[in-house]
């Protein structure tokens, strides 16, 4: 195998992903692997790791295919060094619009967790068990 190079199931078991997952991703165009060895087998690098995780953490965020493609396309060429600063300054101007859009998606999420946890709490409380008071005559 090459230096630095994982197989997918590596992949999976490093990111928490299934392979059928990781395979979706590369049929989307969103992680494609980084090289094959001689028989066909998909090689990934620690940075297409790093670009499953974060995929990973942005799905609960409800962000569309088309979206996560978009910032990953904004992060790979800012990464690449653009060119004249006016592209540097839209690249990031990009990153920030989709942090401020993540940052309002996760604060919908704590919304609904504290919901959720009320009714939890609830529950809980209804399900133990309650001494009967008894009548004095």
């Amino acid at each position: 195998m090459n230096q630095g190079m994982h197989q997918i199931g590596e992949v999976a078991e490093a990111t928490g992903l299934s392979l059928r997952t990781i395979r979706h991703y590369e049929e989307v165009d969103l992680v494609p692997p980084s090289g094959r060895t001689s028989g066909g087998f998909r090689l990934y690098t620690e940075d297409d790791i790093e670009r499953l995780q974060l995929i990973k953490h942005m799905k609960p965020l409800e962000f569309s295919l088309d979206e996560l493609r978009q910032l990953l396309s904004a992060r790979d060429r800012l990464a690449a060094e653009p060119e004249s600063e006016a592209e540097r300054a839209q690249l990031l101007e990009q990153l920030r619009m989709f942090s401020e859009l993540a940052e309002g998606r996760c604060e919908h999420l704590r919304s609904q967790l504290g919901a959720a946890e009320a009714a939890v709490k609830m529950l809980h409380q209804e399900a133990r068990p309650r001494r009967r008071q008894t009548s004095r005559r």
